[in-house]
């Protein structure tokens, strides 16, 4: 634990005060501003798309559904995608948040020292691997398997809406592709979970096993209440990788343009990124090139504001360990 006696170093001076420090200090200041202008001039031309599809098209951009460009009026509309994503990270939330908790709370309090190396470096390996693998991975071997799932769950729970499957095709469901996000979201909330619970004070673990807590006890009234905030952060971490994603999602969804509000069992659905890499490659013209990139601003928008919650929240966690 940090001495609160001791006054901390005045690193601006330190910085300043040797010529190779005065350089290094420069470069790390324009590297941090460089990447500030080049957020900037992304933010800058997706809003200036965005502005030339609102003229085009008005408020029905977003609040419509539908894409057919070689129509006279064309009809574009983001709205079932807009919703879809939100769909699809929700369903990966799900599956992801309880799997990935219960994981760091075995690394961190119940598996042997050797075990938990093990498993943080196959953790942060999960997490590095990229997303058209984790597609192709799911395309050829997930989806299978996730058919009978789901087969299984409108068999036994079809009486929930959301189980309900009246088609019979099981491919390209939001189910399957929300699935795929929880194996992609799970590394980034176990790590981060695992780093915030092992910083538990140690004085409060060993005073509520003085007490008498079972670790159940100790989980619930010590832990998970330290690391409430970090967790938090996590997830809005892991929420804005789910956002974004693109590729892994394509490979096992089924894209259709009208909203599927809650059938997360029943092929097809849709996210802003699915729509920008099935039309990219046919697009038709200069309108519709501006129509996809409108679309990313609003991604864009979602993603960043995500993170930038979620760093509040990590930065409120930092603050009250102090």
């Amino acid at each position: 634990m940090a001495n609160p006696d001791l006054e901390q170093r005045d690193l601006h001076s330190a910085a300043t005060s040797h010529r190779g420090d005065r350089v290094f200090s420069r470069l790390v200041t324009g590297a941090a501003f460089t990447s500030l202008v080049v957020l900037a001039g992304i933010a800058i031309f997706l809003g200036v798309q965005a502005v030339s599809a609102f003229q085009t098209e008005g408020l029905s951009f977003i609040f419509s559904t539908g894409w057919d460009i070689n129509t006279d009026p064309p009809t574009a509309g983001i709205w079932g995608m807009l919703y879809g994503s939100v769909l699809l990270a929700v369903i990966g939330l799900v599956i992801a948040v309880p799997v990935a908790l219960m994981l760091s709370i075995f690394m961190v309090f119940l598996a042997p020292q050797k075990l938990s190396s093990v498993l943080t470096n196959l953790i942060d390996l999960l997490a590095a691997i990229p997303s058209v693998i984790i597609g192709l991975w799911a395309f050829y071997i997930l989806n299978p398997p996730a058919e009978q799932w789901q087969q299984l769950l409108n068999q036994y729970l079809g009486w929930i809406p959301i189980f309900q499957n009246t088609s019979q095709n099981f491919s390209g469901t939001p189910f399957i592709a929300g699935l795929v996000l929880a194996i992609m979201m799970i590394p980034i909330i176990t790590s981060i979970s695992r780093e915030v619970l092992g910083r538990t004070p140690p004085d409060l673990i060993n005073a509520a096993e003085a007490l008498g807590c079972s670790l159940w006890t100790m989980l619930r009234y010590v832990a998970l209440p330290y690391g409430r905030g970090g967790i938090v952060g996590g997830v809005m971490l892991g929420l804005g990788r789910a956002l974004g994603e693109t590729i892994a999602v394509f490979f096992v969804l089924k894209l259709t343009f009208e909203t599927n509000w809650y059938h997360i069992i029943e092929s097809g659905g849709g996210s802003i990124a699915t729509l920008i890499v099935s039309r990219f490659g046919e697009v038709s013209g200069p309108e519709e090139l501006n129509l996809l990139l409108a679309a990313g601003f609003f991604l864009f928008l979602g993603t960043i504001g995500v993170n930038i919650v979620a760093n509040l929240i990590v930065n409120r966690t930092g603050g009250l360990k102090k």
